[in-house]
Protein backbone atom coordinates (compact mmCIF):
# COMPACT_ATOMS: atom_id res chain seq x y z
CA UNK A 1 0.00 0.00 0.00
CA UNK A 2 1.35 3.45 -0.94
CA UNK A 3 1.93 6.10 1.70
CA UNK A 4 -0.86 8.29 0.33
CA UNK A 5 -3.34 5.40 0.45
CA UNK A 6 -2.22 4.59 3.99
CA UNK A 7 -2.91 8.17 5.08
CA UNK A 8 -6.32 8.04 3.44
CA UNK A 9 -7.20 4.83 5.27
CA UNK A 10 -6.10 6.37 8.56
CA UNK A 11 -8.09 9.53 7.83
CA UNK A 12 -11.17 7.49 6.97
CA UNK A 13 -10.87 5.44 10.15
CA UNK A 14 -10.38 8.54 12.30
CA UNK A 15 -13.28 10.32 10.60
CA UNK A 16 -15.66 7.42 11.17
CA UNK A 17 -14.58 7.17 14.81
CA UNK A 18 -15.23 10.88 15.39
CA UNK A 19 -18.59 10.63 13.61
CA UNK A 20 -19.59 7.68 15.81
CA UNK A 21 -18.62 9.61 18.96
CA UNK A 22 -20.57 12.69 17.83
CA UNK A 23 -23.61 10.55 17.04
CA UNK A 24 -23.43 8.91 20.45
CA UNK A 25 -23.15 12.32 22.12
CA UNK A 26 -26.10 13.61 20.06
CA UNK A 27 -28.27 10.67 21.18
CA UNK A 28 -27.45 11.40 24.82
CA UNK A 29 -28.34 15.08 24.36
CA UNK A 30 -31.62 14.11 22.72
CA UNK A 31 -32.51 11.82 25.63
CA UNK A 32 -31.64 14.64 28.00
CA UNK A 33 -34.03 16.96 26.12
CA UNK A 34 -31.25 19.17 24.71
CA UNK A 35 -32.51 19.30 21.12
CA UNK A 36 -30.46 22.35 20.16
CA UNK A 37 -27.24 20.73 21.33
CA UNK A 38 -28.14 17.58 19.45
CA UNK A 39 -28.68 19.53 16.21
CA UNK A 40 -25.33 21.33 16.60
CA UNK A 41 -23.48 18.05 17.07
CA UNK A 42 -25.22 16.45 14.11
CA UNK A 43 -24.38 19.44 11.90
CA UNK A 44 -20.77 19.23 13.07
CA UNK A 45 -20.72 15.54 12.18
CA UNK A 46 -22.22 16.13 8.73
CA UNK A 47 -19.76 18.97 8.09
CA UNK A 48 -16.84 16.79 9.10
CA UNK A 49 -18.14 13.92 6.95
CA UNK A 50 -18.40 16.23 3.94
CA UNK A 51 -14.88 17.53 4.53
CA UNK A 52 -13.59 13.98 4.80
CA UNK A 53 -15.35 13.08 1.54
CA UNK A 54 -13.74 16.05 -0.20
CA UNK A 55 -10.31 15.02 1.08
CA UNK A 56 -10.64 11.36 0.13
CA UNK A 57 -11.97 12.08 -3.36
CA UNK A 58 -9.73 15.07 -4.18
CA UNK A 59 -7.36 13.13 -6.45
CA UNK A 60 -10.17 11.25 -8.17
CA UNK A 61 -12.08 14.47 -8.86
CA UNK A 62 -8.91 16.22 -10.08
CA UNK A 63 -8.10 13.35 -12.44
CA UNK A 64 -11.63 13.25 -13.82
CA UNK A 65 -11.40 16.98 -14.50
CA UNK A 66 -8.09 16.47 -16.36
CA UNK A 67 -9.51 13.64 -18.48
CA UNK A 68 -12.65 15.64 -19.35
CA UNK A 69 -10.45 17.93 -21.44
CA UNK A 70 -10.17 16.86 -25.08
CA UNK A 71 -6.84 15.29 -26.01
CA UNK A 72 -5.24 17.81 -28.43
CA UNK A 73 -4.75 16.65 -32.00
CA UNK A 74 -1.22 18.10 -31.95
CA UNK A 75 -0.35 15.81 -29.02
CA UNK A 76 -1.72 12.79 -30.89
CA UNK A 77 0.27 13.76 -33.98
CA UNK A 78 3.46 14.07 -31.91
CA UNK A 79 2.92 10.59 -30.48
CA UNK A 80 2.21 9.10 -33.90
CA UNK A 81 5.24 10.76 -35.50
CA UNK A 82 7.83 10.34 -32.76
CA UNK A 83 6.90 7.40 -30.53
CA UNK A 84 7.22 3.91 -32.08
CA UNK A 85 5.85 2.30 -28.90
CA UNK A 86 2.58 4.23 -29.39
CA UNK A 87 2.39 3.36 -33.10
CA UNK A 88 2.50 -0.37 -32.31
CA UNK A 89 -0.51 -0.21 -30.00
CA UNK A 90 -4.04 -1.04 -31.09
CA UNK A 91 -6.81 1.54 -30.99
CA UNK A 92 -7.92 0.87 -27.42
CA UNK A 93 -4.36 0.75 -26.11
CA UNK A 94 -3.59 4.07 -27.82
CA UNK A 95 -6.51 5.64 -25.99
CA UNK A 96 -5.19 4.30 -22.70
CA UNK A 97 -1.70 5.59 -23.54
CA UNK A 98 -3.16 9.02 -24.35
CA UNK A 99 -5.03 9.12 -21.04
CA UNK A 100 -1.82 8.27 -19.19
CA UNK A 101 0.04 11.06 -21.04
CA UNK A 102 -2.78 13.49 -20.26
CA UNK A 103 -2.72 12.64 -16.56
CA UNK A 104 1.07 12.92 -16.38
CA UNK A 105 1.02 16.37 -17.99
CA UNK A 106 -1.89 17.43 -15.79
CA UNK A 107 -0.14 16.41 -12.55
CA UNK A 108 3.59 16.99 -13.15
CA UNK A 109 5.39 20.22 -14.04
CA UNK A 110 7.75 20.32 -17.01
CA UNK A 111 9.85 23.49 -17.02
CA UNK A 112 12.54 24.76 -19.33
CA UNK A 113 15.73 26.20 -17.84
CA UNK A 114 17.29 28.67 -20.30
CA UNK A 115 15.54 26.88 -23.13
CA UNK A 116 11.98 26.97 -24.50
CA UNK A 117 9.79 23.93 -23.96
CA UNK A 118 6.91 23.42 -26.38
CA UNK A 119 3.98 21.03 -26.16
CA UNK A 120 5.68 18.47 -28.38
CA UNK A 121 8.64 18.17 -26.03
CA UNK A 122 6.31 17.88 -23.05
CA UNK A 123 4.40 15.09 -24.78
CA UNK A 124 7.68 13.23 -25.46
CA UNK A 125 8.70 13.54 -21.81
CA UNK A 126 5.29 12.22 -20.77
CA UNK A 127 5.57 9.35 -23.26
CA UNK A 128 8.96 8.45 -21.76
CA UNK A 129 7.26 8.25 -18.37
CA UNK A 130 4.32 6.18 -19.59
CA UNK A 131 6.22 3.55 -21.63
CA UNK A 132 7.94 1.68 -18.75
CA UNK A 133 4.79 1.59 -16.60
CA UNK A 134 2.25 0.96 -19.35
CA UNK A 135 1.75 -2.54 -17.97
CA UNK A 136 0.64 -1.01 -14.65
CA UNK A 137 -2.27 1.37 -15.41
CA UNK A 138 -2.46 2.75 -11.85
CA UNK A 139 1.19 3.86 -11.64
CA UNK A 140 1.55 7.52 -10.66
CA UNK A 141 5.27 8.32 -10.04
CA UNK A 142 4.77 9.47 -6.44
CA UNK A 143 8.50 10.30 -6.23
CA UNK A 144 8.34 13.00 -8.92
CA UNK A 145 6.91 16.51 -8.97
CA UNK A 146 8.81 18.35 -11.70
CA UNK A 147 10.96 17.69 -14.77
CA UNK A 148 13.52 20.37 -15.62
CA UNK A 149 14.66 20.63 -19.23
CA UNK A 150 18.20 21.91 -19.81
CA UNK A 151 19.41 23.14 -23.24
CA UNK A 152 22.23 20.56 -23.35
CA UNK A 153 24.50 18.37 -21.28
CA UNK A 154 25.37 19.44 -17.74
CA UNK A 155 27.68 18.52 -14.87
CA UNK A 156 26.78 16.42 -11.84
CA UNK A 157 26.52 19.74 -9.96
CA UNK A 158 23.93 20.93 -12.51
CA UNK A 159 26.33 23.45 -14.18
CA UNK A 160 25.49 24.16 -17.82
CA UNK A 161 28.82 25.75 -18.68
CA UNK A 162 32.47 24.82 -18.25
CA UNK A 163 34.17 21.44 -18.29
CA UNK A 164 32.76 18.09 -17.22
CA UNK A 165 29.37 18.51 -18.89
CA UNK A 166 28.73 14.87 -19.69
CA UNK A 167 25.38 14.28 -17.95
CA UNK A 168 22.25 14.02 -20.12
CA UNK A 169 19.76 13.04 -17.44
CA UNK A 170 19.54 12.81 -13.67
CA UNK A 171 17.01 12.13 -10.95
CA UNK A 172 17.59 14.51 -8.05
CA UNK A 173 18.43 13.73 -4.47
CA UNK A 174 18.68 15.89 -1.36
CA UNK A 175 17.65 19.46 -2.22
CA UNK A 176 16.67 18.28 -5.72
CA UNK A 177 14.53 15.42 -4.44
CA UNK A 178 11.39 14.73 -6.51
CA UNK A 179 12.96 16.53 -9.49
CA UNK A 180 14.29 15.08 -12.73
CA UNK A 181 16.66 16.92 -15.07
CA UNK A 182 16.83 16.07 -18.76
CA UNK A 183 18.88 17.42 -21.65
CA UNK A 184 16.55 18.70 -24.37
CA UNK A 185 18.58 17.22 -27.27
CA UNK A 186 18.76 13.88 -25.44
CA UNK A 187 14.96 13.73 -25.08
CA UNK A 188 14.51 14.37 -28.81
CA UNK A 189 17.24 11.97 -29.96
CA UNK A 190 15.87 9.25 -27.70
CA UNK A 191 12.86 9.03 -30.02
CA UNK A 192 14.43 9.99 -33.34
CA UNK A 193 17.18 7.38 -32.91
CA UNK A 194 14.70 4.86 -31.59
CA UNK A 195 16.60 1.67 -32.34
CA UNK A 196 20.05 2.41 -30.93
CA UNK A 197 19.27 1.02 -27.48
CA UNK A 198 19.91 4.40 -25.85
CA UNK A 199 17.04 6.51 -24.50
CA UNK A 200 17.99 9.02 -21.79
CA UNK A 201 14.49 10.04 -20.65
CA UNK A 202 13.31 6.44 -20.48
CA UNK A 203 16.48 5.55 -18.53
CA UNK A 204 15.71 8.18 -15.87
CA UNK A 205 12.08 7.17 -15.51
CA UNK A 206 13.16 3.56 -15.03
CA UNK A 207 15.33 4.83 -12.16
CA UNK A 208 12.16 6.27 -10.58
CA UNK A 209 10.38 2.95 -11.04
CA UNK A 210 13.34 1.32 -9.32
CA UNK A 211 13.26 3.84 -6.46
CA UNK A 212 9.52 3.58 -5.78
CA UNK A 213 10.30 1.14 -2.95
CA UNK A 214 12.73 3.64 -1.40
CA UNK A 215 16.05 2.44 -2.87
CA UNK A 216 17.97 2.70 -6.14
CA UNK A 217 19.07 -0.93 -6.10
CA UNK A 218 18.02 -2.39 -9.43
CA UNK A 219 15.13 -4.28 -7.83
CA UNK A 220 11.79 -2.55 -8.47
CA UNK A 221 8.57 -3.33 -6.67
CA UNK A 222 7.85 -6.93 -7.58
CA UNK A 223 4.47 -8.62 -7.70
CA UNK A 224 6.11 -11.81 -6.46
CA UNK A 225 8.78 -11.28 -3.78
CA UNK A 226 10.21 -14.72 -4.51
CA UNK A 227 11.25 -13.35 -7.90
CA UNK A 228 13.71 -10.86 -6.36
CA UNK A 229 16.63 -13.26 -5.76
CA UNK A 230 16.58 -14.86 -9.23
CA UNK A 231 16.50 -11.34 -10.70
CA UNK A 232 19.51 -10.27 -8.61
CA UNK A 233 21.38 -13.42 -9.67
CA UNK A 234 20.69 -12.61 -13.31
CA UNK A 235 21.85 -9.00 -12.83
CA UNK A 236 25.21 -10.24 -11.54
CA UNK A 237 25.56 -12.70 -14.42
CA UNK A 238 24.75 -10.09 -17.04
CA UNK A 239 27.03 -7.47 -15.48
CA UNK A 240 29.89 -9.96 -15.71
CA UNK A 241 29.03 -10.52 -19.36
CA UNK A 242 29.26 -6.77 -19.98
CA UNK A 243 32.65 -6.65 -18.31
CA UNK A 244 33.84 -9.53 -20.53
CA UNK A 245 32.56 -7.64 -23.58
CA UNK A 246 30.16 -10.52 -24.18
CA UNK A 247 26.92 -8.54 -24.09
CA UNK A 248 24.83 -6.37 -26.41
CA UNK A 249 24.23 -3.96 -23.51
CA UNK A 250 26.40 -0.86 -23.30
CA UNK A 251 29.26 -0.78 -20.82
CA UNK A 252 27.56 1.72 -18.49
CA UNK A 253 25.26 -1.08 -17.41
CA UNK A 254 28.13 -2.63 -15.42
CA UNK A 255 28.40 0.45 -13.16
CA UNK A 256 26.05 -0.91 -10.49
CA UNK A 257 22.74 -2.79 -10.17
CA UNK A 258 20.61 0.35 -10.53
CA UNK A 259 22.37 1.42 -13.73
CA UNK A 260 22.20 -2.11 -15.09
CA UNK A 261 18.42 -2.15 -14.62
CA UNK A 262 18.06 1.20 -16.41
CA UNK A 263 20.44 0.31 -19.27
CA UNK A 264 18.85 -3.12 -19.79
CA UNK A 265 15.43 -1.48 -19.78
CA UNK A 266 16.48 0.93 -22.54
CA UNK A 267 17.51 -2.04 -24.68
CA UNK A 268 14.35 -3.95 -23.78
CA UNK A 269 12.05 -1.13 -24.94
CA UNK A 270 14.09 -0.11 -27.98
CA UNK A 271 15.26 -3.51 -29.28
CA UNK A 272 12.95 -6.17 -27.84
CA UNK A 273 13.41 -8.63 -30.72
CA UNK A 274 17.21 -8.47 -30.47
CA UNK A 275 17.11 -8.82 -26.70
CA UNK A 276 14.81 -11.81 -27.04
CA UNK A 277 17.30 -13.35 -29.47
CA UNK A 278 20.60 -12.58 -27.73
CA UNK A 279 19.50 -12.28 -24.07
CA UNK A 280 16.37 -14.45 -23.84
CA UNK A 281 16.47 -14.92 -20.07
CA UNK A 282 16.95 -11.20 -19.49
CA UNK A 283 14.13 -10.43 -21.91
CA UNK A 284 11.78 -12.81 -20.09
CA UNK A 285 12.65 -11.30 -16.70
CA UNK A 286 12.12 -7.73 -17.88
CA UNK A 287 8.91 -8.73 -19.61
CA UNK A 288 7.69 -10.03 -16.25
CA UNK A 289 8.95 -7.00 -14.32
CA UNK A 290 7.27 -4.52 -16.67
CA UNK A 291 4.25 -6.74 -17.37
CA UNK A 292 4.81 -6.22 -21.11
CA UNK A 293 5.66 -8.67 -23.89
CA UNK A 294 7.13 -6.19 -26.34
CA UNK A 295 8.23 -8.66 -29.00
CA UNK A 296 4.65 -9.89 -29.41
CA UNK A 297 3.37 -6.31 -29.21
CA UNK A 298 5.69 -5.18 -32.01
CA UNK A 299 4.47 -8.03 -34.26
CA UNK A 300 0.77 -7.47 -33.50
CA UNK A 301 0.18 -4.69 -36.11
CA UNK A 302 1.58 -6.93 -38.86
CA UNK A 303 -0.61 -9.84 -37.75
CA UNK A 304 -3.67 -7.57 -37.80
CA UNK A 305 -2.70 -6.32 -41.26
CA UNK A 306 -2.42 -9.87 -42.64
CA UNK A 307 -5.80 -10.78 -41.16
CA UNK A 308 -7.26 -7.71 -42.87
CA UNK A 309 -6.09 -9.04 -46.23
Amino acid sequence: MSRSNLWKMLALGLGLLILALLTLAAVRLYRAGNTAGMVVLLLMGLGGLFGLYRYLTAKSRRRKAILRRPFPDTWREALAEEVPFYRHLDKDERKRFERAVQLFLGEKRISGVRTPVDDKLKVLVAASAVIPVFGFPDWEYPNLEEVLIYPGAFTRDFAQTGEGRDVLGMVGEGAMSRVMILSKPAVLSGFRLHNDGHHTALHEFVHLVDAADGAYDGVPLLQDKAYAQPWLDLIHEEMERIKRNDSRLRAYGATNKAEFFAVASEYFFEKPALMKKHHPELYDCLSTLFNQDLKSQMLAPFRRQRKGH
